[in-house]
Order: C-alpha cells, then sequence, then structure tokens
C-alpha cells in the first residue's frame, strides 16, 4: 500500500507541471542520490517548554525503545524488510486525556499519510509514546515551518517532524534525547555526472561553491538543507552563491528539478532515498 500510494502522488504531482505547463525541453527520466553526507545531525522531538515532566517521561521512553530493541524493529520496517503499520489520530477534545503531537506528514520515511492513515518511523513512535503515556493520540499535521511554534504556542505537546537539534528552535521547545543519526544529501538528474567524481564532502562543497546565482537548488522550506544552501551561524554553514528555492515538501522539489525548473535538490538522506526510490520506479 505504501508504494503505491507514494508512486499515485508522483504521477499525480508529474502530470500537474505537464499540464500546467510548468516543464520544460530538459526533462530527466530520474533521479540520483549522491551518496555523500554533506551534514552530521541528530533528530530528537521537541516537548513543550511548560511540561518538563512530559519531557522526562519522553526520554525515558526513548531509552525504554532503544534498550529493548523496538526503535530498531520500528526502523526496519522502513529501511529494511518490515512491514510498516499505519497510525489513527483521534479528533482533539479537550475533555480527554490526550496527547497532541504536531508534524508534517509530508517527509517519509518519517510521517507520511495513506488515506487517512498516517504512516513513519515518527508516526509509530507516537503511537507506542501515547499508549506509554496512558494517552489518547492526537495528530496534527502542518507546514513544517510551523510545528515548532505550534507547541510554543501550547497548541502541540510535542513535536515529532523528523526534527534536527537546532539552537533557535530552543525558543518554542525543548528538545529530547536524540533518537536518530541524519544528514543532508544532494540530489541531481540521473544523466547529471558533476557530481560523480567526488569522494568526500569537501569535494562536492567546492563545487557547489563554484557556482554561481544562476544555479537553483530546491530544499523543503524550514529545513536544514535551507540552512545549509543559504548559510547559517548556528551550524556554522556558510552558505554558497545560489538561488534557494523553498518547497513544501522533497517531492515537490525534485519533480520541479526534472522539469528543468532548478538544478538540484538537498534534503535528508531517508527522504531522498524514498523520493529517488518512488521516482525511479515511474520510468
Amino acid at each position: 500500500m505504501k508504494k503505491v500510494f507514494v508512486l499515485t502522488i508522483s504521477m499525480l504531482m508529474f502530470c500537474s507541471f505537464i499540464l500546467t505547463g510548468c516543464g520544460s525541453s530538459s526533462k530527466s527520466s530520474g533521479a540520483k542520490v549522491i551518496d555523500i553526507p554533506l551534514t552530521d545531525e541528530e533528530y530528537a522531538f521537541g516537548v513543550d517548554k511548560n511540561q518538563p515532566e512530559l519531557l522526562a517521561k519522553v526520554n525515558e521512553f526513548i531509552a525504554k525503545i532503544k534498550s529493548d530493541g523496538t526503535l530498531e524493529k520500528i526502523n526496519n520496517k522502513y529501511f529494511g524488510d518490515g512491514k510498516p503499520e499505519p497510525v489513527t489520530s483521534a479528533a482533539q477534545d479537550s475533555s480527554k486525556d490526550q496527547l497532541i503531537v504536531a508534524t508534517n506528514a509530508a517527509f517519509e520515511p518519517f510521517e507520511y499519510m495513506v488515506g487517512d492513515k498516517y504512516y513513519g518511523i515518527d508516526m509509530e513512535i507516537a503511537a507506542l509514546l501515547a499508549d506509554y503515556l496512558g494517552k489518547e493520540l492526537v495528530i496534527s499535521n502542518m507546514d513544517f515551518d510551523a510545528v515548532c511554534l505550534a507547541v510554543g504556542q501550547g497548541k502541540a505537546d510535542i513535536a515529532m517532524s523528523g526534527l534536527t537539534i537546532k539552537e533557535d528552535r530552543k525558543e518554542y521547545v525543548t528538545f529530547t534525547d536524540p533518537y536518530y543519526n541524519a544528514s543532508q544529501k544532494i540530489i541531481v538528474k540521473a544523466d547529471d555526472n558533476t557530481f560523480d567524481n567526488c569522494k568526500t564532502a569537501a569535494d562536492v562543497e567546492a563545487i557547489l561553491s563554484g557556482l554561481g546565482s544562476d544555479t537553483k537548488i530546491g530544499v523543503q522550506t524550514g529545513t536544514t538543507g535551507q540552512f545549509y544552501v543559504e548559510g547559517d551561524e548556528d551550524w556554522g554553514f556558510e552558505g554558497y552563491n545560489v538561488k534557494c528555492v523553498g518547497y513544501k515538501s522533497g517531492s515537490l522539489a525534485v519533480q520541479d528539478m526534472l522539469n528543468g525548473n532548478i538544478n538540484y535538490v538537498i534534503i535528508d538522506e531517508a527522504p531522498a532515498q524514498s523520493i529517488v526510490k518512488a521516482i525511479n520506479e515511474l520510468n
């Protein structure tokens, strides 16, 4: 079911670009991920700063699922031969004891949707966490750059959305202990050999540094990819002299690249692999 959904969404986006005239004559038959990590990041969950008791319980829960193999089993459902399981959200009801989770369900394999069901590593963890806390799970789906803000404004208890630990996000949330190591990678058209001889991140960065403002790099808005391309003092990213183009999802960015409207895409490694796999299976 997961694969059919992903491919169907990709087909719809691909067709929409053609029908709306957004395509160009420089379309590619597929894409590839340059398998060189450009960053070193840790994912964590962002807890409401006014709920220190929740933070303690979530950290206790993370330690438990790490030690008893549960986290490894969940990861295997999305990176190995396991079968992803759907997660259902209850309707928000202030009269009930609920765990309200803010997420952006456009970040496969961490959070995405099939019909009205949620799937992904974070979503399966959220379901187990709600059970652990004895609460009913409510998932609030929103744009990625609103996830931490929603928690900071008291509209959600916790942000679970492939969140990289970052200083400026601590204005809105308190981060839990990390549960996943991640990195940014670059996606190019299948027939693009610009980075083929690169062996290290320094090799890739040397090429990126030589590009001018006529080069367009797509990112998911509000993510580390955007900070990496534009530059970010907290991270120590110097940025590049290119045009950074933001999208609501990595899938939209890659589709736009295939239609010739941008040159490259930089996003988190796991979503990059999922998107490229889905797109290439169409060809």
